[in-house]
């Protein structure tokens, strides 16, 4: 792993999605865009400099799932871009981050939240993740929203019942869509925009798609493009898949190959294949992502999502969402190349494409600083009544 110092500022290159024409602007500043955006793609720069003000959340104070608390998070308080001219952040302190369990199908759900006011937003971890991955995020968004940070079913520390038991296809994007809808109307209590990674964009697509009136806004950080598919595959190669499925499925090589990965060197590995910046893989990351896939029930989960070759691919979803969306993307994402989400830019629902210079797969832990900022400035330019700059 590597050790190196934080790097300095990243600008930001930002393709815009709408018709009007106006100068390039630096998008990770935090605030307003301007009314309108050039319909041809144009990129811009800007730069966001990092803080050096770190935040810590304390543990649960609703129904701490078995004891254990979300990790303390070090996150960067995003400060405007120095052309912007806005007033300085916030001097006050970040809000509190607790964690809270709710019973959704008879099953535990952890997740976590903070704030008390200002629009909502659910953020939905990736593949192998947990709520944890967004410990970076969620202090920093709660100074002017309220900020809930979800634990899917299956995964973290929510509940992980057996496929077996229950029937094939629960671990779906539809199962984890009616989950989302369901902790907007029960936890949230309203509607919300979803800020989402990797597997997690489909999940908040196939939501929004599903009840249209409870998503605000989505925010798709390197959204999975689902290569794996069984549509993105040859037709003379789906039946070795299929096959290949059921050997990981019914026999032990699967236990065998997830034991092989649920390691912290084979953890830490793989996150520094995802992560540009492997300086930000440290041990409390891997023990982040490991810890709950040692839980009993996660090998079961595994399997059944790397066998899950089916479902819905985000080109199916997006032309369905009536809400705005914004993509942003890792220059340097390994797993679901630039070049090819670009093409996601070019949905009338999509009104922003940000590439994010020096980064990989999990922008929102690599690069809170860029991350936050961006975040902050479209649920601004979508919520009624804009942030003031003074508290930014």
């Amino acid at each position: 792993m590597a050790t190196a110092a934080s790097p300095s500022p990243r600008p930001v290159a930002s393709l815009y999605a709408r018709r009007s024409a106006t100068a390039p602007r630096a998008v990770a500043a935090a605030g307003p865009h301007p009314p309108g955006f050039p319909r041809r793609f144009k990129p811009s720069a800007g730069g966001a400099p990092r803080s050096s003000l770190r935040v810590a959340a304390s543990s649960s104070k609703v129904e701490p799932v078995e004891e254990r608390p979300p990790a303390a998070p070090l996150a960067d308080v995003p400060v405007p871009a120095a052309d912007a001219s806005p007033p300085g952040p916030s001097l006050e302190p970040p809000p509190q981050v607790s964690t809270g369990t709710w019973k959704w199908r008879g099953y535990n759900i952890r997740y976590q939240h903070a704030g008390t006011s200002g629009p909502a937003l659910v953020l939905i971890h990736g593949f192998g993740a947990n709520s944890d991955h967004w410990r970076k995020n969620i202090p920093v968004l709660a100074m002017t929203n309220r900020v809930y940070a979800i634990d899917l079913i299956g995964y973290g520390y929510s509940d992980k019942p057996n496929p077996r038991d229950i029937g094939e296809n629960f671990y779906t994007f539809e199962t984890w869509g009616e989950q989302l809808n369901t902790f907007c109307a029960e936890v949230v209590k309203g509607e919300a925009f979803f800020i989402c990674n990797s597997i997690g964009g489909l999940v908040g697509l196939q939501a929004a798609v599903m009840e249209p009136q409870k998503c605000k806004g989505i925010v798709l950080l390197d959204i999975s493009l689902r290569m794996l598919h069984i549509k993105k595959q040859p037709w003379f190669g789906r039946p070795f898949i299929k096959s290949f499925q059921s050997l990981l499925r019914n026999t032990v090589v699967g236990k065998v190959f997830f034991n092989a990965v649920a390691t912290p060197e084979s953890v830490k590995n793989i996150l520094c294949q995802c992560y540009h910046d492997t300086s930000a893989v440290t041990d409390e990351l891997v023990q982040i992502i490991l810890q709950p896939g040692l839980d009993p029930g996660a090998v079961d989960v595994f399997l059944e999502f790397i066998c899950y070759s089916g479902g819905p691919l985000p080109e199916e979803l997006l032309p369905l969402v009536k809400c705005p969306v914004l993509v942003a993307w890792g220059e340097k994402d390994p797993w679901e190349p630039v070049e090819l989400g670009r093409a996601y830019a070019s949905f009338d629902t999509v009104e922003d494409f940000v590439v994010l210079p020096d980064v990989g797969h999990c922008p929102q832990d690599e690069a809170p600083e860029l991350v936050n900022p961006l975040v902050q400035s479209f649920v601004q330019r979508h919520s009624p009544h804009p942030v003031p700059w003074c508290l930014l």
